[in-house]
């Protein structure tokens, strides 16, 4: 192969172009989503090559600091879209999990779950004291509940979507 010198491996070499839009475009969505954009870019990767890879190939493929890998490969692993492979024997590796409604409903769990009871909680205390408030009209009235019904539906939603969706993209399953 062109380009492999005696004293170049692989993990060294530059990504190919098509990975590196891969790679880059996860980032920007899990950037969206209001996540570190190399969480994205990590996971991907990884999900790429179909393998575990060492810190240090995250590291050079990505052009990330030590700290910096240190730091995702945790983060990844405490969202669970990653598993750290290996004993202390040797360097860690890291492998992306594949079922993305597992994943998902993690974060809708987690996050967007957990902002909706909030806003839930507050439009019902809200709806609670503007019915004891003489100053508020029916129509305000009104319109607190629905906004507090949309708040009810879209946790209904959330919990539908996580009891029953599935969609998983490892290699035995077809799409």
């Amino acid at each position: 192969m062109s380009g492999y010198g005696s004293n170049t491996t692989p993990s060294q070499l530059p990504m190919p172009r098509w990975q590196s839009l891969i790679v880059e475009a996860v980032g920007d969505v899990i950037d969206f989503w209001g996540f570190k954009r190399n969480h994205g870019r990590v996971w991907a990767l990884l999900y790429l090559n179909g393998r575990a890879l060492s810190s240090t190939q995250l590291r050079e493929s990505l052009e990330l600091s030590k700290g910096a890998v240190s730091m995702i490969t945790r983060e990844l692993e405490e969202w669970d879209v990653i598993e750290k492979l290996g004993d202390d024997a040797g360097p860690y590796r890291f492998a992306a999990r594949t079922d993305f409604t597992e994943m998902i409903t993690r974060v809708l769990r987690e996050r967007e779950g957990a902002l909706v009871q909030r806003v839930l909680t507050d439009l019902e205390d809200a709806w609670r004291l503007a019915k004891l408030d003489d100053d508020v009209d029916d129509q305000t009235i009104e319109r607190i509940e629905r906004m507090r019904r949309l708040a009810g539906l879209m946790k209904q939603a959330l919990n539908i979507f996580m009891k029953t969706a599935r969609l998983d993209v490892s290699d035995s399953d077809v799409l």
